[in-house]
């Protein structure tokens, strides 16, 4: 997920006005790269409005480097409420396998 990479560092680098070329995988907001705790509960929220996510406090608090930060939203934006899946076949068509359940009542008009 190279573009979620990308985005994440564009939020810290605007955040916290930091060079992208500090931001490495073991990076701390606060030790490396000089955040107070105003600006970790500010980058926190940056995350959530970009990826409209909510990120619980417990959570927020394990934050603490860039690479933390990556691998927390990499699995956070793998999961969510279930839907459609995105991938569609070589027709375009979304493929409906799963979205079926086989103990639903019937919706076809009563006899």
């Amino acid at each position: 997920m190279k573009q979620l990479e990308e985005k994440v560092k564009d939020i810290i680098v605007e955040e916290l006005g930091v060079e992208r070329d500090k931001l490495t995988n073991e990076a701390s907001f606060m030790e490396d790269l000089g955040a107070d705790s105003l600006d970790t509960v500010e980058l926190v929220m940056a995350f959530e409005k970009e990826f409209d996510i909510d990120i619980p406090d417990e959570e927020a608090e394990k934050l603490r480097t860039v690479g933390a930060a990556m691998s927390y939203l990499h699995d956070k934006m793998g999961k969510g409420a279930p839907g459609p899946p995105s991938s569609t076949d070589n027709r375009g068509r979304v493929p409906l396998h799963g979205l079926i359940t086989p103990n639903c009542p019937s919706t076809s008009p009563a006899k």
